[in-house]
């Protein structure tokens, strides 16, 4: 019998649930490296996914709560995409990918986990990086931990947006 240790999962299984909405809860504390918030703007953020398809998997929101792009206004949509813009070249700097899937689920029938705050996903992609795993076992290996993955791509953000 093959086993896959998660031990960081734990945390997940035992902590209480929070209220409300955990995007504007991340925007509003300032625990950047607890919440996983990699890039912050006036109107925007960048947070690693916890839940991951592959490492460098970041999440480009809007510090609004919104449902739809639609209902940002242009300063909030305009900051939202330049973070985007500069939220891919940090993840091509840093983990040179071979290409990327980058998009938006908008309402829960088109795949939102959080379908009331709208938000981008940029995930890097490898040739080769789906392996029988998540074929045969339902299984995704991931082959770093989430604060290495923020201690890697914190100071990509940090210059990126300094100029």
């Amino acid at each position: 019998m093959e086993r896959l240790w998660a031990p960081w999962r734990m945390e997940l299984i035992e902590s209480e649930k929070p209220q409300g909405c955990i995007f504007c809860r991340f925007f509003a504390e300032q625990d950047d490296e607890r919440n996983l918030v990699v890039a912050r703007t006036s109107s925007s953020f960048v947070v690693l996914n916890k839940y991951p398809y592959n490492n460098g998997h970041l999440m480009v929101i809007p510090a609004g709560h919104r449902a739809a792009l639609e209902e940002l206004d242009d300063r909030a949509y305009d900051d939202l995409q330049r973070l985007l813009r500069i939220a891919i070249r940090v993840v091509r700097e840093v983990y040179t990918p071979d290409a990327m899937n980058v998009g938006m689920n908008l309402g829960r029938a088109a795949g939102a986990g959080i379908a009331d705050h709208l938000h981008w996903h940029v995930v890097p992609r490898w040739n080769g990086d789906t392996n029988f795993m998540p074929v045969l076992a339902d299984t995704r290996v991931l082959p770093e931990h989430l604060q290495a993955t923020w201690k890697k791509l914190r100071p990509a953000f940090e210059r990126a947006l300094s100029g």
